[in-house]
């Protein structure tokens, strides 16, 4: 795999996708499920008799946008993986989808573009084999500049660097021959990416070996912490990472899941401190002074610049999986958030059918 290919190189616009699929009484026609099997709204209740949904309170409320995020018939989503924004508020989600492989929506819903088959070729695999390895997906912006990093689990065990239009930047982990755009390096099962303001690269390995490392920004290796285990320093399914500008020196912030707990370290990777008791934490992104974790264990935590708790939003905890369509106001299993510049959230969720909702911010 070469530097110059593009994962993506054939990109279709919505209008594109309403020839695919007929009409724009396609889309239109989505029910507010976005998939039959998707458990999203009331039957029987006319969409106009429909009250908004809403979760938090004072300052943290926020109203469901159900039409979000929906796509054209002949199109489904299968477990929701990662979400991003990038500095044109344009969202890219991934799901263990074979169409879409990713799909990107701007902040209105209207679908902008997706990509599945080139990404397929380019990385050597069939679509099922993209989807049955999707993961962790990563905006960063270095020296002007915005990148993607897609986190690829087994067996394929692989960090992409790409741009905004998908070529290929570089290639870390398993590769079948080395360059100046690719090199090997043993990931067991890598989930999430993070880059400081200086350029440093941290990859954690969430579902394989329990190792955090950190690379510079040509990524060679400055440091490796970690192992299974419950003591500081360890972990068990290091699942997200992040680095935490919102204080006076940065910090990396580990979503340490099954020990449910969130771990903070140097960007030297030396322990700081825990924050404890959260509920199987998948990741994290920061917006406005704060940080947004979504919890797998069914709901959305925010916490201030001093690692304060501010809101817990849309606790599904107890209800079955089965039937959290007839509880739009609850999460079930976030997986991954993004927010936008205006405060609006985005949570994706490890469902079959991922169920992406936007929350718009509406505070009382």
């Amino acid at each position: 795999m070469s530097a110059p290919e593009y994962l993506f190189p054939r990109r279709l616009d919505r209008r594109h996708f309403l020839q695919m699929t007929g009409t724009a009484a396609a889309v239109a026609g989505l029910s507010s499920r976005g998939l039959a099997a998707a458990p999203e709204a009331a039957e029987g209740q006319p969409a106009a008799d429909k009250k908004p949904v809403q979760i938090g309170q004072g300052q943290w409320t926020y109203t469901l946008d159900d039409a979000w995020g929906k796509l054209p018939a002949g199109m489904k989503y299968g477990f929701g993986c990662g979400i991003a924004i990038d500095g044109q508020n344009r969202i890219f989600v991934t799901s263990r989808s074979p169409d879409p492989c990713v799909a990107i929506f701007a902040t209105d819903g209207k679908l902008l573009e997706t990509w599945s088959k080139d990404f397929a070729d380019k990385v050597g695999y069939t679509t099922k084999q993209v989807a049955d390895t999707a993961h962790g997906l990563y905006w960063s912006k270095e020296d002007g500049h915005e990148y993607l990093y897609f986190t690829e689990n087994a067996p394929g065990c692989r960090v992409y660097k790409t741009d905004m239009q998908g070529k290929i930047l570089y290639t870390l982990g398993k590769v079948d021959k080395e360059g100046d755009a690719a090199q090997k390096f043993k990931f067991d099962n890598p989930t999430d990416v993070a880059v400081a303001p200086n350029g440093d690269i941290y990859v954690v390995d969430g579902y394989g070996s329990q190792l955090v490392h950190r690379f510079d920004k040509n990524f060679k290796l400055i440091r490796t912490i970690g192992g299974h285990g419950k003591e500081h320093g360890k972990f068990e399914t290091c699942h997200g990472v992040w680095v935490n500008t919102l204080k006076k020196e940065p910090e990396v912030y580990i979503a340490d899941r099954a020990n449910n707990r969130l771990e903070i370290y140097s960007l030297a990777l030396d322990y700081k401190r825990t924050i404890p008791e959260m509920r199987l934490p998948c990741c994290f992104y920061q917006h406005e002074g704060h940080i947004y974790v979504p919890e797998l264990g069914a709901r959305v935590t925010i916490l201030d610049a001093d690692d304060k708790i501010v809101a817990q939003l849309g606790d599904g905890k107890g209800i079955d999986q089965n039937k959290i369509g007839e509880h739009p106001d609850k999460f079930a299993t976030p997986h991954a958030l993004t927010v936008d510049s205006k405060g609006n959230f985005y949570v994706l969720e490890w469902l079959p059918y991922a169920r992406v909702r936007k929350f718009a911010h509406t505070p009382a």
